[in-house]
């Protein structure tokens, strides 16, 4: 999966330190596409890439690499460096070292943060990094704000030799599990029910825990549950927001084209009979 960077180290501590040479910077547009080399390479820290009043925060460190988000003032105009969005660099470069992947999209979790939180929500004062933590804090009437992150659930859910696979109406094109994020106040075994019963019709039970993973293209934290169908798991499928919802054997799912998700693997995990 992404964050399966072993023997790398992620670490993120924060500390309030500035660039230097040999280290990374992500610089984002507006609508969160991020600058990296043509061939899917990070792009070191130069002088000159930060123009005029540019800044960069700290965001992370794999092993004794250090990762940097520029916050303003960039000269993205170098040779050989191009835009990508997170989900081109989800498909084109997913064979890159693994590392590559992960920062980006955790780099790109951290960036969707601190453009959604320029400005207090208490008194519309402009927010500042704080210096000692992960915070945005606003000088005026000192509300702290933290990063966000969203729980959500993946389900496998499965009824003898079949597994419930799902596709997306708009967006992603691949075999997909049945998946939706937690509401305030339900525990994410109730999601699990929710979210089956909303999307399929299909109602559930012997809920039990597989894995979670970090997401930085939605802000989440996924956590992965397989469960049974009740009964003969007649399908009455969310149209709206689904275009497919059918029980596959075992031998004949297919599966998402990387091994990035968390939803693949648990589709292998069924596939291959370990689940």
């Amino acid at each position: 999966m992404i964050q399966d960077i072993s023997p790398s180290r992620f670490s993120n501590v924060y500390e309030d330190v500035k660039p230097g040479s040999g280290d990374y910077v992500f610089a984002f547009d507006g609508d969160g596409k991020v600058l990296l080399k043509k061939d899917g390479g990070l792009v070191t820290f130069s002088e000159d890439f930060l123009e005029g009043d540019g800044k960069a925060i700290y965001l992370f460190s794999i092993d004794e690499d250090r990762y940097f988000l520029a916050t303003k003032g960039t000269n993205p105009g170098k040779e050989g460096l191009e835009y990508y969005s997170i989900r081109q660099i989800r498909d084109k470069f997913s064979d890159q070292p693994g590392t590559v992947v992960f920062a980006a999209f955790t780099a790109y979790h951290l960036w969707r943060w601190y453009a959604d939180n320029r400005y207090c929500g208490r008194c519309r004062g402009e927010m500042s990094p704080g210096t000692t933590e992960r915070a945005l804090i606003c000088p005026d009437c000192g509300n702290t704000v933290y990063p966000r992150i969203n729980p959500a659930v993946i389900v496998g859910v499965k009824k003898g030799d079949c597994l419930l696979l799902t596709k997306y109406r708009t967006g992603y094109g691949h075999n997909a599990l049945v998946a939706g994020f937690t509401e305030i106040g339900e525990t994410l075994e109730e999601t699990v029910k929710r979210e089956v019963m909303e999307e399929t019709g299909v109602e559930v039970t012997n809920i039990r825990y597989y894995k979670s993973q970090p997401w930085g293209m939605a802000q989440d934290i996924l956590a992965g549950f397989y469960c049974d169908a009740v009964g003969e798991g007649t399908i009455h499928m969310d149209d709206g927001e689904l275009k497919y919802a059918q029980w596959v054997k075992r031998e004949d799912i297919v599966l998402q084209p990387n091994n990035l998700s968390l939803t693949n693997e648990m589709m292998k995990m069924f596939k291959e009979g370990k689940e």
